[in-house]
């Protein structure tokens, strides 16, 4: 498994709930997590990706279409020293999609 987890919100009456077996389905080597309300109720679904010492990612107004680019994200951020990923144009879509990009703690 990977060192990192995705987050799925599952608020805005589940709306993420089927997203996440899909996502599961798509990168097997990460852990998907769900969690309550993410605050981004005006773009659903949104997930983050985080991991001890590594950046966060969240990102909204993610679906189905987006698992390919997800899956690239996540070797791109499975292969970035702590998470960081300098060039985003790889990423497909979700860079658009991106909320804010954290800095590790520390």
């Amino acid at each position: 498994m990977a060192d990192w987890q995705f987050v799925v919100c599952n608020g805005c009456s589940g709306s993420g709930k089927g997203f996440v077996a899909e996502l599961r389905l798509a990168c097997p080597d990460v852990d998907v997590v769900e969690t309550g309300c993410m605050s981004v109720c005006s773009d659903p679904v949104t997930v983050a990706a985080q991991g001890v010492g590594r950046a966060s990612y969240v990102f909204s107004g993610i679906g189905a279409d987006d698992l390919d680019d997800l899956k690239g994200f996540a070797a791109a951020y499975t292969a970035a020293p702590a998470g960081w990923i300098e060039d985003a144009r790889p990423l497909g879509r979700l860079r658009f999609c991106l909320l804010t990009r954290i800095p590790a703690l520390g």
